[in-house]
């Protein structure tokens, strides 16, 4: 299968230009959108998302990764394939993430051009077809192995202690991963104890939580974590 994973949004032609171009290389098998609304040109909290989603997913699957702030410019286009999953797109430190659990990963640059390509939308043009080839089984020749050394790397530390993504209830995702040594966070000027569900505060009382994917995730009991607090991506969490 393939994952769409993106920041361009759910609405406008994008998710289905890239979809098609995956269909006219040949593929056949499931597309799937696992995020359509990354944060726009948010390259941190994509590889934070990245990292804590891609084991929902079985391996062999191929994920089509493009928040390319970048695009058109000298940055390489790659594929990686690392526990056992493939990962294709710009290699601006999307993938800096899985690359630091993985030492054994495969690093490829893509070496293949389209006939035509877009400056501004390489995620149709290049990216989709080498996706397509990749979880078809082919497209080794659109390839070239390269050493992790040459990749564009990121300082960032392991945990990102900010908002990295707010979804349609208004809860606000960290980068931070949740451990037992976690007892409470502090964001916008409040402290909350880390709670194991919605229900252990009232409603419209805010709590801290674990979420499914195991990244500290900032909720308000059937209201708006964002509007509580007035949170947008990149607000600073402190662990406690």
């Amino acid at each position: 299968m393939i994952l769409l994973f993106t920041d361009f949004g759910s609405s406008g032609p994008y998710i289905g230009q890239m979809t098609a171009s995956i269909r006219k290389a040949g593929y056949s098998g499931d597309v799937i959108p696992v995020f359509s609304d990354l944060p726009a040109f948010g390259v941190k909290a994509s590889a934070v998302l990245l990292k804590s989603y891609m084991r929902d997913f079985p391996e062999n699957s191929v994920f089509l990764c493009v928040v390319d702030p970048g695009v058109g410019s000298s940055r390489k286009a790659v594929a990686i394939k690392s526990q056992g999953r493939w990962f294709v797109g710009p290699d601006n430190g999307l993938f800096e993430l899985i690359l630091r659990e993985d030492v054994h990963a495969e690093i490829f640059e893509i070496i293949w051009q389209p006939k035509e390509l877009s400056a501004s939308f390489h995620g149709r043009d290049l990216f989709a077809p080498v996706a397509a080839k990749v979880a078809s089984g082919k497209g080794m020749e659109m390839l070239k192995a390269i050493s992790a050394d040459s990749l564009h790397r990121q300082d960032w530390p392991d945990d990102i202690a900010e908002v990295v993504y707010i979804d349609r209830y208004g809860s606000a995702m960290t980068g931070v991963s949740s451990a037992p040594s976690i007892r409470s966070i502090k964001i916008g000027g409040h402290t909350l104890p880390i709670k194991l569900t919605f229900s252990s505060v009232a409603i419209g009382a805010p709590l801290a939580y674990e979420n499914a994917n195991g990244l500290i995730e900032v909720a308000v009991n059937q209201g708006r974590a964002d509007q509580y607090f007035d949170l947008i991506i990149g607000t600073p969490v402190e662990v406690l």
